[in-house]
């Protein structure tokens, strides 16, 4: 043990250490939805990992912007004093869509980024700011990255402009770079980072596939890939925003292959934080579903009625309770 102890002391830094000092369980960010936060981590009051990369892909329109912003609106309001960097790659964010979210634009920096070379500097350079920073001095802190599909390389935009038609075949491998050398540095700083990404149809495959593009650094990178597709919700005729259905494509924090339903809100209510519960209970036999109706606290109610007052129904005992089954539904190892 003294042995070990002297090779810490002489060839460690602060991130080298015994397995025995390792903190014993993995940090969560809450997402501001419970069945989101049990689906990527195997418990509702979990959420996307505090020190890793989560990616969250889909098609155009599927709403991937709308959902970081309802994730960053919940992360700052959870915490007062935190910060958020967001990387923006296709010019989408801007103060009406920042102020109809209701976020908190004196602690969100955007940054506009158009190359993956940009991006790995910046984000870099952040990052070693924030490592300088004296520990106590820190403050909790968010990354999103707008979105990997869209950015380019230096290469690509100096073809452009001398007009070559050729495709960037470097361009995989820069990806797979900038997060090789982030995925440490995000874990040291202990700060998240949220990556948006389009996903696209296989061709030729003997049944319909989905495939995130911008090659296989993400992928390897990644901690957690959640797929998204929508539909959208209506209040009468007006539509007031999308069921989002969220499948768990890779994961190491809980079961992959695992779908949810998700509602996002376009207003700033943003994620639903009980939606998707009515089901998780009934999958564990808490409550059934009857006609359409549920049957709680000897009430048989329709979902519309519960999710508009559901602190009177979602006790802490029966959020307790939902823990356990998601905890069964999701978790490794159950």
């Amino acid at each position: 043990m003294d042995f070990l102890k002297e090779i810490v002391k002489e060839i460690g830094d602060d991130y080298t250490q015994l397995a025995a000092d390792i903190e014993e369980e993995e940090q969560f960010i809450d997402t501001g939805s419970y069945i989101f936060n049990a689906v990527v981590s195997g418990s509702v009051f979990g959420g996307v990992s505090s020190n890793k990369i989560t990616a969250i892909a889909g098609e155009s329109s599927t709403g991937k912007t709308y959902f970081s912003l309802a994730v960053v609106k919940n992360f700052l309001d959870s915490n007062p004093d935190g910060y958020c960097l967001y990387f923006d790659t296709e010019a989408a964010v801007n103060k009406g869509l920042l102020q109809s979210r209701g976020i908190d634009m004196n602690r969100l920096v955007v940054v506009n980024v158009v190359t993956i070379e940009e991006f790995r500097s910046k984000a870099l350079r952040a990052i070693d700011i924030y490592l300088k920073t004296n520990t106590e001095d820190r403050k909790p802190c968010m990354f999103v990255l707008d979105s990997l599909g869209m950015l380019s390389t230096e290469k690509e935009i100096r073809d452009a402009l001398d007009d070559k038609q050729v495709r960037d075949m470097t361009k995989s491998q820069l990806v797979k770079g900038a997060f090789r050398m982030l995925t440490l540095k995000l874990g040291q700083a202990n700060v998240p980072l949220i990556v948006t990404n389009h996903t696209y149809d296989v061709i030729g495959a003997y049944v319909p596939t989905k495939e995130m593009g911008g090659g296989s650094g993400l992928k390897y990178a990644a901690s957690t890939i959640i797929y998204l597709s929508k539909k959208k919700e209506k209040d009468g005729k007006e539509i007031i925003g999308n069921i989002i259905k969220a499948k768990t494509h890779k994961s190491r924090l809980s079961k992959e292959n695992k779908t949810v339903e998700i509602r996002l809100y376009y207003d700033d209510r943003g994620l639903d934080k009980y939606y998707g519960l009515l089901e998780l209970g009934e999958i564990g036999g808490l409550w059934k579903n009857v006609a359409g109706r549920y049957e709680i606290g000897g009430k048989k109610l329709y979902a519309k009625q519960i999710l508009a007052s559901p602190e009177t129904y979602f006790t802490n005992e029966v959020m307790q309770a939902l823990d356990e089954i998601a905890q069964n539904e999701f978790s490794y190892g159950s």
